[in-house]
């Protein structure tokens, strides 16, 4: 395509563990691919890469691609990466005295997260989570509200002032305040704040505080905590990675701002106060470019499924929406924020495959070779077997054709370690121990989709599964065999499917707060209960408001949506629904928080488990503001011939099922809609590689969607 005939105007990227995939999309809403490996150590050079070899599909210049942008979203894990290596600032932190060591104690949930049943069960092998804040850096600080928001021990002043001198003389980058119960009152917050602001303006010294009451007015205190401390300790030195990145696309002649993938499923500026909310952001584009695919295709129920070099990532769109945990588990941590509900497992296709010293059984995972790919990479230093390594040795994945051969694998090196270090402990052949490893890793994925489906109470029947990632499209057939989905989706732009969810992302803010007000039933006196949500609301939006002006938006350019938490009184769990109206002002509209309540309740548990007499808790206030953004639109082609064009297809041996067979070996970016291929077969694109064994059908819709048939399904000879 001419120079002329293509401006492109989004940009997402979704800098991975392993690989940097980018997304361009034009002015029709047609969109490309670029791929390149990831730079941890600095994301913007990676990016760059990924952003070129996208541009290069148009024959567009790196400059002149950029110079047309109108926005960019960027999703990413150095963020997350930092919290786990323990790289992140030295901080200080204010608590209600008597708390001072939350951070060691932990709470029971958070002290074993990411621990197996054994080790649960052993206390000798338990250790407890690095602190974020040594014992040294923590002040107690006499004072008390209560949980109604009343003053019950006045804040002693001269301890929040001695407190801060100290911390100052300890060199920190930052100050902490969590109290208790400020979600609902923040007085002592705010003027441990000025006393704070009044200690550096004297000592001539000035470094960020970070108020829990302003960044996080939510109840649970624990982890209401940990968010403020990762907000400090790792989203804020973020902001230098972020930084980096815009410096790049100025200088290549970028005039829009950049935004970043939130953990609620919006995307919010760089500048936003409340950045945490980004610290998993790359697997929430996924599922959010699968909300968007369904509502294009009209369909309401996904099974979202993302495999990358590092991790399989899971999630559920039921009725067209997804669910929002509000107090999720990253990284060993409690946290209190709203979180697309994904369930992420150890194993991608970069995972490490190890025999135990003692029973010689395979263990996968979790730990991974990430961007190095595994020992068929003779550049990557990595000398552990992959499951890589496997599909190479196997033929899945050609060896000089990785990122379209910028990466040349060696089948020898592959061989030979998974010979020493799997076959012959277990006097196996290599070919035959390689796809023993392929089975079980695909084994595990399956018992992982089906056990999040029927754990819901649902069944594969009543679902569609969209297959992603770099290494989705390789073992989709593994990980589905024997599960009847309604269809199976697989992308041909699979291998950047979290960048196209960025860029099908809302441009979002959100606020939560908690209310934690109570009401008998939906004709009961509900003035207080009204006052309280109203005021709640009426705070996050200002809140909203002022995040979207620092992108020079108005309130006017926003369209506010409002939301409640809600639960039956005495239960532990909530439900997050959205309401039609701006403000509480009559008994109908109670009827109307309860009734969709009820409706939500019984989709998610059942109608039998509802109980009314219990009466209704309005939990969290919740505000989202939405301004508008250009987003992609789906490819659509003509459809054409059954057979793929041309009669010179190559081949080559892959071993399957104990045996070699001939694959066909197809380039995906020439295949048509409407092209039926019949397994065995390799689709190889330079972003990823789509395997159809044998007696499997993929077909080729108008949007350049494969749909997988599996040898129980009926073969439909019309559009698909």
């Amino acid at each position: 395509m001419a120079v002329a005939q293509t401006r492109p105007r989004i940009l997402a990227i979704d800098a991975g563990g392993t690989m940097t995939d980018t997304i361009l999309v034009n002015e029709r809403g047609e969109f490309v691919v670029g791929k390149a490996q990831s730079t941890p150590e600095d994301e913007s050079l990676g990016f760059v890469n990924s952003l070129r070899d996208a541009l290069h599909y148009w024959n567009v210049p790196l400059e002149e691609g950029v110079s047309h942008l109108v926005s960019g979203i960027y999703s990413g894990t150095a963020m997350l990466n930092r919290l786990l290596e323990r790289k992140g600032q030295r901080l200080g932190l204010l608590v209600t005295a008597g708390f001072e060591d939350y951070l060691r104690i932990e709470r029971g949930i958070q002290t074993y997260l990411g621990y197996s049943y054994s080790d649960r069960l052993h206390l000798v092998t338990h250790v407890h989570n690095q602190p974020l804040v040594p014992r040294d850096r923590i002040y107690g600080i006499r004072g008390r509200i209560d949980v109604f928001g009343e003053e019950q021990i006045p804040l002693y002043e001269n301890e929040v002032r001695q407190a801060v001198r100290e911390l100052l003389r300890k060199n920190v980058a930052g100050i902490c305040i969590t109290f208790l119960h400020s979600y609902v009152n923040p007085s002592h917050e705010k003027k441990a704040k000025a006393i704070a602001e009044d200690v550096m303006k004297e000592l001539g010294v000035s470094v960020p505080l970070f108020l829990s009451s302003e960044l996080y007015p939510v109840s649970q205190d624990f982890a209401r905590l940990n968010t403020v401390l990762v907000e400090a300790y790792a989203a804020e030195p973020s902001r230098g990675q972020f930084q980096r990145i815009t410096e790049k696309l100025r200088a290549l002649g970028a005039k829009f701002e950049l935004r970043v993938m939130a953990s609620h499923g919006g995307t919010i500026s760089t500048e936003a106060k409340e950045l945490a909310r980004t610290l998993v952001s790359g697997p929430i584009g996924g599922v959010v470019g699968a909300q968007y695919l369904a509502r294009q295709l009209g369909f309401e129920n996904v099974v979202c499924s993302d495999i990358g070099g590092t991790s399989f990532d899971l999630a559920l769109i039921t009725g067209g929406q997804f669910a929002i945990r509000t107090q999720p588990n990253m990284a060993r941590f409690v946290l209190k924020l709203p979180l697309v509900e994904i369930d992420s497992v150890g194993a991608g296709t970069g995972s490490f495959v190890r025999l135990t010293p003692s029973s010689k059984r395979i263990e996968i995972g979790p730990d991974s070779a990430g961007y190095r790919i595994g020992v068929s990479n003779p550049d990557s230093g990595v000398t552990t077997v992959t499951i890589n390594d496997c599909n190479v040795v196997l033929g899945y994945l050609n060896a000089d054709n990785f990122l379209g051969g910028d990466v040349k694998l060696d089948r020898q090196r592959a061989y030979d370690a998974i010979k020493k270090q799997i076959a012959d402990p277990l006097g196996l052949d290599v070919y035959a121990a390689a796809e023993g490893i392929v089975s079980l890793f695909q084994d595990h994925l399956r018992n992982e989709v089906i056990s999040r489906v029927l754990g819901k109470g649902y069944a594969p029947e009543n679902y569609r599964l969209l297959s992603y990632g770099g290494g989705g499209p390789v073992h989709v057939a593994g990980y589905t065999a024997g599960l009847n989905f309604e269809d199976i989706l697989v992308p041909s732009w699979a291998a950047g499917f979290s960048a196209y969810g960025c860029a099908c992302a809302d441009f979002e803010y959100r606020a939560d707060k908690t209310v934690q007000v109570a009401i008998a039933h939906a004709r009961a006196d509900f003035s207080a209960f009204a006052s309280a949500i109203n005021a709640a609301w009426s705070e996050l939006k200002e809140r909203v408001i002022g995040e979207f002006a620092k992108s020079g938006i108005g309130d006017s350019d926003i369209e506010f949506r409002h939301h409640v938490r809600v639960q039956y009184v005495g239960q532990l769990n909530d439900v997050e629904i959205q309401v039609p109206f701006e403000r509480i002002e009559s008994s109908d509209h109670v009827q109307t928080i309860v009734d969709r309540f009820e409706a939500a309740y019984a989709k998610m548990y059942s109608r039998s488990a509802r109980s009314p007499e219990l009466g209704y808790l309005v939990t969290t206030a919740i505000i989202t503001g939405v301004a508008a953004s250009e987003k992609p639109s789906l490819p659509e082609e003509p459809m054409g011939g059954e057979q793929p064009d041309g009669d010179d297809v190559e081949t080559r041996p892959v071993y399957y099922k104990g045996g070699w067979t001939e694959a066909k070996v197809y380039q995906m970016e020439r295949l048509k809609a409407g092209n039926r291929i019949k397994g065995f077969a390799v689709i190889e694109s330079p972003n990823t590689t789509f395997v159809v064994p044998t007696a499997y059908e993929a077909v080729l819709d108008t949007h350049r969607i494969f749909h997988l048939k599996p040898p129980s399904k009926t073969i439909r000879k019309t559009g698909v």
